[in-house]
């Protein structure tokens, strides 16, 4: 049977760990959708169609992947691609109180809908997109936690 889970985010830019936790949801789901969320309302370093050509150049040709951008109610999108889980990965503690709310949340809107928290890689647990933008910013090297086509992206600015 195919199971189709949505891994959701900004991946402005998409790190490492980002790439880890896709990977380790390929081998619980048929098919992983990792979609780009649209928000007009957060200032992103890249445009929306750059983030998606980054994560492709980045994933290759990993089998049972979809890259793809939404806007609006993720469990909308969800049900839209016929999907049955939304991945989510986790860093810290700090990062369970939010994902908590959001998949009970997620839940009371679609019931049919799971929520499936990936714990990150202890090498990707303290580097976030915004980390990574900062410390690229102000010249230190991001070169292990980047895909080298981001790390190009990055330096080029």
């Amino acid at each position: 049977m195919n199971k189709i889970a949505v891994y959701p985010g900004s991946f402005d830019p998409v790190t490492k760990g980002h790439i880890d936790i896709l990977k380790r949801a390929t081998s619980i789901f048929s098919k992983v959708i990792i979609a780009v969320v649209v928000n007009p309302n957060k200032k992103s370093r890249f445009t929306v169609e750059k983030r998606v050509e980054l994560i492709k150049k980045s994933i290759g040709d990993l089998p049972g992947v979809e890259v793809d951008s939404f806007s609006g109610l993720l469990v909308d999108y969800v049900k839209m691609k016929n999907g049955v889980a939304i991945i989510r990965g986790l860093r810290a503690v700090s990062d369970f109180e939010y994902e908590f709310q959001m998949a009970h949340t997620n839940k009371k809107l679609a019931p049919n809908v799971e929520t499936v928290f990936i714990a990150a890689d202890n090498r990707y647990t303290f580097i976030s997109s915004n980390v990574i933008k900062e410390v690229s910013s102000l010249g230190g090297d991001v070169s292990d936690l980047v895909p080298n086509c981001v790390l190009k992206e990055l330096t080029e600015e």
